[in-house]
């Protein structure tokens, strides 16, 4: 018997702590709650941080986030007014600011999410196709930093007059979404475009304009380079025949001094000893017409023995 009740007051003090247990939940700074009882909201939504009280059993705390939250969209397809196809991905900040509407309209953030899913991407869409492309892709008319040979490999879209831009288009989005969301019991603090791309075929015909572009940047400047080239070399062929002809003009003016001052010592030789220059002019032609192998055959009345004969 003393076993027994033993097991009764330890299930009673079960049952106590258990009931105790359920009728408390701790409510922290990050957390607002909506109590449901039987499945229905009770009473006004928690919003203040500490230890709160509710019926165990009957009655559940349902707790949702109070910071801000990211929504972040799928990648989409869409057409602009003029006809270009881009992949738009976007991004959105929101959060609750009223618990019971939301738990009542959304029940969670799973069914929020999924239901920004629908408002902003079907005003992503709406906004896009009502303006231009270059209306997504720029925010002001601001010249581009690029040099002059670059500016023919602009498109003209480029220079097309930006009436709206894209952060006025990122607003128009966040204001039309956001008088979509006033009875869902959330807000939508902030939107933007993530990123903008063309198309995979799109992408392809302006990559393709990119290369052709680029290489008629490149052959031009091949064209200036062997230009260039051609005339350096017409420069340096003209420097180096002027060098050669003035190079000439001097050796020639050179050689002719120096045959007239030998002519002149020539002359002075021959007037001062005749017999002299002879010998001397006779020394030369052997000089020019002998070698080692060469064997001279000389007539005894030849005029050249005779004068060897003599200047013994």
């Amino acid at each position: 018997m003393k076993h027994i009740g033993l097991i009764v007051v330890g299930s009673v003090l079960l049952l106590i702590l258990l009931v105790v247990s359920g009728a408390f939940y701790v409510v922290d700074e990050r957390q607002q709650v909506v109590i449901t009882q039987f499945g229905q909201p009770k009473g006004d939504p928690v919003t203040t941080p500490g230890l709160k009280f509710k019926m165990p059993f009957i009655q559940k705390a349902n707790f949702f986030d109070s910071r801000f939250l990211e929504w972040d969209g799928d990648p989409n397809q869409l057409p602009t007014k003029d006809k270009r196809f881009i992949f738009v991905d976007t991004y959105a900040r929101w959060h609750i600011t009223d618990p019971l509407k939301f738990f009542q309209r959304l029940r969670d953030e799973r069914g929020a999410q999924s239901r920004l899913d629908d408002i902003l991407d079907g005003e992503t869409r709406n906004t896009i196709a009502k303006h231009n492309l270059i209306e997504v892709v720029r925010s002001s008319n601001r010249e581009f930093a690029i040099s002059e040979d670059e500016r023919e490999a602009v498109s003209d879209e480029t220079h097309e007059n930006v009436e709206v831009g894209r952060e006025r288009l990122e607003q128009e989005v966040l204001a039309n979404a956001s008088g979509r969301t006033l009875d869902l019991g959330i807000e939508i603090l902030d939107f933007r475009f993530k990123r903008i791309s063309y198309v995979e075929e799109v992408r392809e015909r302006v990559y393709d304009r990119m290369i052709s572009e680029r290489q008629r940047i490149a052959e031009q400047f091949r064209s200036e380079g062997a230009g260039e080239a051609a005339r350096i070399n017409g420069e340096r062929e003209r420097d180096l025949k002027r060098i050669t002809s003035e190079a000439y003009r001097q050796a020639q003016e050179i050689r002719g001094k120096s045959d007239a001052e030998a002519a002149d010592i020539y002359a002075k030789s021959y007037n001062r000893d005749p017999e002299f220059y002879r010998f001397m002019k006779s020394m030369d032609v052997l000089e020019t017409t002998l070698d080692t192998e060469t064997v001279l055959v000389l007539g005894t009345d030849g005029e050249f023995l005779r004068y060897l004969e003599r200047s013994k």
